[in-house]
């Protein structure tokens, strides 16, 4: 339900009345959870601090999120929740690098402007706590054995030294990206880091 709801919002698909209100209710959470970890600090910022500024319930906020980390994360877990949704839509032919770099424009061109806001001052977040840190690890760790997973070869070698170079290509892409962070401009830099990745495996000492 969760991922739905964040695909509505992504996609503009109609909701419910029920939908609508959790949706706000879980906006209201992401949105004030950025705001305050981001001036606050993660680590120092306990959970009850932002369930006191939305009003909610510890209850309430559990049937969004699993964790204080869960609701920081987000935007990253929104692009890649996405990712495997156009990756499965995606047609596999040709280099299967390209099939990676073309989902992940894909991914990027549905993104709305809220998650352009957020992702961002997610990703500061990240780089700010440790903690936050090593969930976001963990994540991306489970992102790519599910990619690995759905092209059928989990323990193929080849494959997953490809979903490494993706991985890596695609954080190389988001160092270009910050600290402007121009929406318009990260599919280019997406574009770049993936033209630049043959040339890097050619380099010489």
């Amino acid at each position: 339900m969760v991922a739905r709801l964040l695909l509505m919002t992504t996609f503009g698909q109609p909701a419910t009345l029920r939908e609508r209100k959790k949706l706000r209710t879980r906006q209201a959470l992401v949105d004030t959870a950025i705001s305050m970890f981001s001036e606050r600090g993660f680590d120092t910022t306990p959970l009850d601090a932002l369930l006191d500024v939305v009003e909610v319930s510890r209850r309430t906020f559990f049937r969004h999120f699993r964790s204080k980390e869960d609701v920081a994360l987000t935007a990253v877990k929104q692009l890649w929740s996405a990712y495997l949704d156009v990756l499965d839509e995606t047609e596999k032919s040709g280099a299967l690098v390209d099939v990676f770099r073309d989902a992940m424009l894909a991914t990027l061109d549905r993104m709305d402007q809220d998650w352009y806001r957020r992702f961002p001052a997610t990703l500061r977040l990240i780089e700010q706590s440790p903690s936050l840190n090593g969930h976001s690890l963990q994540h991306c760790a489970e992102i790519q054995a599910e990619v690995a997973l759905r092209l059928g070869g989990p323990h193929r070698l080849e494959l997953r030294l490809l979903i490494e170079f993706f991985v890596a290509t695609w954080r190389c892409a988001l160092d270009e990206w910050l600290p402007a962070c121009a929406p318009g401009e990260l599919p280019e830099c997406v574009r770049r880091a993936f033209a630049a990745m043959d040339d890097s495996m050619r380099l010489e000492a």
